[in-house]
């Protein structure tokens, strides 16, 4: 369960003052000690997993005209740290932020994060890196700063971005992207681009970084149905670096595989269905389909792996339930140099107005 709320001040001055909370509460519905270390949930010192744990964090704000900074429990989602909700609880991390938007159409924004939450605990750990799919828990970094600006025109149709972070002495990150929508008849074609281009920074607490990464991921919408296509590339001698247990923005990225191993190539077809057009709002259908190749394993052959994910979600519409929504995702991950995984997940979500 996890509850957000903000409270504001709604005074008309320039300055207004805020406080984020967010509360987070996991309950262990079934475990056994050769079921723990899957990294969701706590594992005590006898070897079994928490019966439950939560956490309540709380971030200061201030805004004065359509510049806004807080202090403390933060979820960032940006290119380059991108706010994961895919399994119990969410992460979070400990820190100061700046956005700004008093230029029309321009997004900047700026952090300095310190410390982390992480899906599987209540309490604070130092941010540590994730090369490919292999965690560096070795060492940690003091700091993950970042900077970075989304600029949207063209009526909203066309986004540009570039951002830069640095995870302190481990690697530092570049990103470009681009976002460009267009009407074609009664199609609309889209498309998302990104590059993104890391190296070892400061004292190289995990060895050379190398990695260049571009995805492309190409869409065409006609009424309820939308159809996709992505390419993704990992180039240089690294696989993709990030924070640790974090995801990233890359347009072939999957609930269960990421395709960021060395030198990996992927291809994604993806079908959507929105049932709205049948009548129906509210209920949506997904279907997608990645597969890679060329991975440099270091054990004398290619990497290969594939998945195949499959989403059915309904978000009531009406009172009493209005805001409630259901999820059901099954996934079949295969690798020929990582573990085969089988996956059923039941999500719900439940947003409402307090005030």
């Amino acid at each position: 369960t996890v509850i957000d709320f903000q409270i504001d001040t709604l005074r008309k001055t320039a300055l207004l003052l805020g406080l984020d909370a967010i509360g987070k509460f996991g309950i262990k519905l079934d475990s056994s000690p050769d079921r723990v270390n899957s990294g969701l949930l706590p594992v005590k010192d006898d070897g079994h997993a928490a019966d439950n744990y939560g956490r309540l964090g709380l971030a200061a704000k201030m805004r004065v005209s359509k510049t806004e900074l807080k202090v403390g429990e933060l979820q960032p989602n940006l290119p380059t740290l991108v706010f994961s909700d895919i399994r119990l609880l969410p992460p979070a991390y400990q820190g100061a932020s700046i956005t700004s938007s008093e230029i029309p159409g321009l997004t900047l924004q700026a952090g300095h994060l310190t410390s982390t939450t992480l899906r599987n605990e209540a309490g604070e750990s130092k941010l540590q890196a994730l090369l490919g799919n292999k965690p560096q828990r070795q060492v940690s970094s003091d700091a993950f700063n970042y900077v970075g600006g989304d600029y949207a025109f063209n009526s909203n149709r066309t986004t540009v971005s570039a951002w830069h972070s640095r995870l302190e002495d481990i690697y530092e990150q570049n990103f470009f992207g681009l976002k460009h929508s267009v009407p074609v008849g009664s199609w609309v074609l889209g498309a998302n681009l990104g590059y993104y281009d890391a190296q070892e920074e400061g004292r190289k607490l995990v060895g050379k970084v190398d990695n260049q990464a571009f995805f492309s991921l190409l869409s065409a919408k006609l009424g309820g149905h939308t159809f996709y296509a992505g390419y993704q590339g990992m180039y240089g001698d690294s696989p993709f670096p990030r924070v640790f247990l974090n995801v990233s923005a890359l347009g072939n990225e999957l609930p269960t595989y990421e395709f960021v191993s060395t030198h990996e190539r992927s291809f994604q077809l993806r079908y959507d269905y929105d049932f709205a057009a049948l009548g129906v709002p509210g209920l949506l259908a997904s279907t997608r389909y990645v597969t890679g190749d060329n991975v440099k394993t270091g054990m004398g052959y290619e990497g290969k792996d594939r998945e195949r994910d499959l989403d059915l979600s309904y978000t009531f519409q009406a009172a009493p339930l209005k805001g409630l929504g259901v999820r059901v995702r099954n996934a079949m991950a295969r690798s020929n140099y990582r573990t085969d995984i089988n996956e059923n997940r039941l999500i719900i979500s439940y947003t409402w107005t307090l005030f």
